[in-house]
């Protein structure tokens, strides 16, 4: 019964012409389709494993995208990516899109999804089963490579590809955003008008494509929900990528002096054991190995910290915030002190008051920041680097809007992605609109409009700033000020 559905869904879709072939979607009872699954690049497997995407081998037959695909090749990390670990695949690069017509003349505004999970976990299936489209927008959702498939740098590779290697994951991105470029006008989208946006190392992504010269054109605004290039951790280089690339091949099963060949040949099984197992020089937590952005001299020609500080930076229009609560810090309140005297340097000291670090001092905790561990890891690795983006993207001419997310359900608590299911699900009355301002600046890089609240926009002598909290949106100025002026962002 269920095949004999499928066909008859697969009949009735709409048909799409893209410039690699024709895909037929589903149509959608309100109107419009959706459409998953639509290949945008080569199947990276075999001789095109940890090489930039290709072009997909044109077909001429409607393709049927109506059921999910698989998601990129991952280790369950918890029950949230359980079944993507489960039907993970090499042949993973795909598009999904969500349209409330198909007409090219419609113009719509696009916003292009990319996924979070630590740039080695999660997927981009589901995401256009949201109605967020029935505000006029098209949704679409990208798929990358993930881990070490996805951002491994090692020296034959770099060796084959003309002295850089890695950064396989945003070169996806940049293939995928060069498919919403040249085909979205006929799914009803303006390739004109493309918001970029993701959460966590989605949003991480994101800040990256705001710094790579190749990115330049593909987008003109973006969201960052959680998550800045740097992410807060220390930059690797392309050495150390290398380095670590050997490890990781090593543990896999090769030998030093290892061929392309047999990297290629590795079995995916031994790659996603070697990827999860593996130490990290420098990284206290070893599951942000992927968080590090990878200074390959393509995809990133310098550090995030040095890019922002010379202004080099695309000055597009940018909603950027964090949530209340994110991540605790690794090692808890034992490796706290420890960890502020790392990250404030010379200001350690006034740091370590403002959190009740000193000897004798009770230390810091607040009913909605958390305790003094939760505001350390939550102030280091997202507020502080959203606050040095802020000023640098302004301090190039764009335009930024900070916020910060707290709202929960009475007697619950903020944590990280708490704020995506009030952007992708159907609000409900009393619940921050946290859609509808996303929505308005889809449409107009502007979050303002109606009879929302008024955002102002951020500058660095005002810091202006929404806050999402229990009592709506409020306007207020200055986000954790006193102590991220004493942080130098990585």
């Amino acid at each position: 019964m269920l095949a004999i559905a499928l066909a008859m869904a697969a009949a009735a879709g709409p048909v799409v012409r893209t410039d690699d072939g024709p895909v037929r979607g589903e149509a959608l009872a309100g109107g419009g389709a959706v459409f998953r699954g639509i290949p945008y690049a080569a199947p990276p497997v075999g001789p095109l494993r940890w090489r930039a995407p290709q072009r997909p081998r044109r077909w001429t037959a409607p393709r049927t995208t109506i059921v999910p695909h698989a998601a990129c090749p991952q280790v369950a990390s918890g029950e949230w990516n359980r079944a993507a670990a489960a039907g993970g695949a090499e042949d993973c690069l795909f598009v999904d899109v969500r349209t409330p017509g198909t007409a090219p003349t419609a113009k719509l505004p696009v916003l292009v999804w990319i996924h979070g999970g630590s740039n080695r976990a999660g997927a981009g299936g589901g995401t256009v089963e949201s109605r967020i489209t029935d505000h006029g927008l098209v949704l679409v959702s990208v798929q990358y490579r993930l881990g070490t498939l996805g951002f491994m740098s090692h020296p034959a590779l770099s060796r084959e590809q003309g002295g850089r290697s890695g950064n396989y994951g945003l070169m996806d991105q940049q293939a995928a955003l060069d498919w919403v470029r040249r085909n979205i006008a006929r799914f009803g989208g303006n390739p004109a008008r493309v918001t970029i946006a993701g959460e966590s190392a989605g949003a991480m992504d994101v800040g990256l494509h705001l710094l790579s010269p190749g990115s330049r054109g593909l987008f003109h605004q973006a969201i960052a929900e959680s998550g800045t290039a740097g992410f807060g951790t220390v930059p690797r280089s392309l050495a150390d990528n290398e380095t670590l690339g050997t490890a990781i091949t090593r543990a896999a099963g090769l030998p030093e002096g290892t061929t392309t060949a047999q990297l290629r040949r590795l079995p995916v099984d031994a790659i996603l054991r070697a990827d999860n197992g593996i130490d990290v020089p420098g990284l206290d937590d070893d599951s942000f190995v992927w968080l590090q952005a990878i200074v390959d001299g393509r995809v990133l020609p310098d550090t995030p910290a040095r890019l922002l500080a010379n202004g080099r930076i695309n000055p597009v229009p940018l909603v950027i915030g964090v949530n209340a609560r994110e991540l605790p810090l690794h090692g808890g309140l034992a490796h706290a002190a420890t960890t502020v005297r790392q990250a404030f340097g010379a200001n350690a000291e006034q740091a370590l008051r403002l959190y009740g670090l000193q000897p004798g001092d009770v230390p810091v905790s607040d009913p909605r920041l958390g305790d003094v561990t939760m505001q350390l890891a939550t102030d280091l690795t997202f507020r502080c680097p959203t606050i040095a983006v802020s000023n640098a993207l302004t301090s190039r001419g764009g335009t930024v809007w900070q916020y910060q997310f707290d709202y929960a359900p009475p007697g619950g608590t903020v944590s990280h992605a708490s704020e995506l299911g009030y952007l992708f699900n159907t609000p409900q009355p009393g619940q921050p609109p946290l859609q509808a301002y996303w929505v308005n600046f889809v449409r107009t890089g502007d979050p303002n409009g109606g009879a929302l609240i008024r955002w102002s926009a951020y500058d660095r002598a005002g810091r202006a700033y929404m806050a999402f909290d229990q009592n709506g949106p409020v306007a207020k100025t200055g986000l954790r000020q006193p102590i991220c002026d004493l942080r130098t962002v990585p």
